[in-house]
Formats: structure tokens, sequence, C-alpha cells
């Protein structure tokens, strides 16, 4: 009796240390929280746990206000990402401004994340024509510069790294003939100042990501894999047009250190379906 206990104890330990592996190794890549923000404002913990369900290894937020990450204080949502296996590791902070700075700064380090990710041109530098639903900015580039450095100089005190997120304005020529991202590379210090390059707005913008990272190698940390179907709208990771294994293969050159699945828009689908289908296409790229 005691044998047959025995044996079935070192059964049930066995494949739970199987089981534990298997989810450990399907377990990668990270979610950009914006693709499931309507159900992130309905119920936050029991969206990341289904996040976390869906096989994702880290988070980026979009959902910072008032001192708090989608209505929990930064302990509190660091605490609770911990106890269902994600790690935070960028946060789109769009409200940021020199006066705000320190307090949002010092939320995102309390809340664990890495990087603190500016995603449009801050303090009301961004601009966006809903008749004809372009996006751009307005004020002079180097301010704009001056501002990321600023930034970047609180964060890199504080033991974080700053990063600028694009859409696609800033990889094409603006009315004085100047492409917004190249002279953000060119006139900040990468000591202070990196980029999260999102490569469906990108390839939107007609530019090559490689181009890019072959001229301005290890400027782009952080990646947003986003798709692009035949008519130009978001996609799921690998149901699109983008070649995603042709990119991947140069992210050593991009200085890419993580990666995020994000889709703005999901026509009708349920966000929480969709980001499935990615990541089974992160896997089936070769995305790890």
């Amino acid at each position: 009796m005691k044998r047959t206990l025995f044996t079935k104890g070192i059964f049930a330990l066995a494949f739970a240390l199987l089981t534990t592996t298997f989810y450990a190794q399907d377990k990668f890549g990270g979610l950009a929280l914006y693709t499931v923000r309507d159900n992130m404002g309905k119920d936050a913990k029991g969206t990341l746990q289904k996040v976390a369900d869906a096989g994702y290894a880290y988070i980026e937020a979009a959902g910072y206000d008032n001192g708090k990450f989608y209505g929990m204080d930064p302990v509190e949502f660091k605490s609770y990402l911990k106890s269902i296996g994600l790690t935070p590791v960028s946060t789109h902070m769009g409200g940021v401004t020199l006066e705000n700075a320190d307090q949002q700064i010092a939320d995102t380090k309390a809340a664990g994340f890495t990087y603190f990710t500016v995603p449009v041109p801050p303090m009301g530098m961004f601009t966006f024509d809903r008749e004809s639903r372009t996006m751009g900015m307005k004020g002079t580039m180097e301010d704009f510069a001056n501002i990321l450095t600023t930034l970047g100089k609180k964060c890199e005190a504080a033991g974080l790294k700053l990063l600028y997120h694009n859409h696609d304005f800033e990889y094409k020529n603006n009315e004085d003939g100047i492409k917004p991202i190249v002279y953000l590379l060119e006139n900040t210090d990468p000591k202070y100042v990196n980029f999260q390059m999102d490569l469906y707005w990108v390839t939107k913008a007609g530019a090559d990501p490689i181009a890019y990272f072959e001229k301005y190698p290890g400027r782009f940390k952080l990646w947003h894999v986003k798709d692009m179907d035949e008519e130009g709208k978001f996609a799921p990771v690998g149901e699109g047009t983008i070649d995603f294994g042709r990119i991947l293969k140069e992210k050593e050159a991009s200085g890419m250190k993580m990666y995020f699945v994000e889709q703005d828009m999901t026509w009708g689908n349920e966000p929480l379906e969709v980001i499935k289908i990615s990541h089974k296409g992160l896997k089936q790229i070769g995305f790890q």
C-alpha cells in the first residue's frame, strides 16, 4: 500500500513537472494592453489573467490615470502581475509633461516597469485631423527633441529607460522636408532617448524597418508587432502582409530587447480571442 501511494506520488510529481515545463516553454512574448483596453476597463484583473492564459509572458500598459495603473496603485499592480506570472516591461505615458514627469516616473518605477514610453509628441504637440484621419505634430523638432532629452535624463536618474513610439507621420517628410524620426535619431543621445518601433506604422509610411536598423543600429529597443491586411487595416499577427520573418532576422542590429503584439482595432472580433491568434502567429514566425 505504501509503495503504491509512493509510486502514485512520484507519477503525480513527474506529471506536474512536465506540465509546468510545457507551459513555461509555451509562455513567451508580450502584449500591448491597448489591444484589450475595453476589457481592461471592465475587468482589469480578469483580463490580465486571460492575457497570461493566452501564453504571453510580459505586458505593456496603456492605462495610467491619477497615480494608478488600471485603477490599481503601482505596488498593487506590480504585485498582481507577479501573482499571475506576467512581467511589467513598458508603459505608454501619453499625458506626461515636464510638470508631472517626476511623479509619473516614480509611479512607473514603483510598478516595476523598465521602459517609460512616450507614445505621441507630448505636451500638446500631437495633432489629429478627424476628417482626413491623419496624425502629425505642431511645434519645432528642436523643442520636441529637447523635451524627450529632458524626460530621458529624468528617467535615467530614476533607473528607467525612455523610449519614443512612432506612428506613420514620423517616417514621412514634414512641411520642412524633414523626417521627424531622422531628426530625433540624430539629435538625441542614446544614453537618454531611444525608440519603440511600431512595425505596422513604419510599413504604412512606406519605409523599410531594416534600413533604419542598419543606419541607426541599437536604437530600437522594443517593437510593436502589428500586422497589416491587404486593405491596409490592422490584422492579427501572421494573417497579414508584413514579412515579420525578414525583419526578425535583423533584431540584433535593431537593438530589440522585447516585443509586443498590438492590434489597435479588431473589426468586430473579440480582442481576447484575437490575441490568441496573434500568439500562435508569433510562434509560427519564429518569435520567442
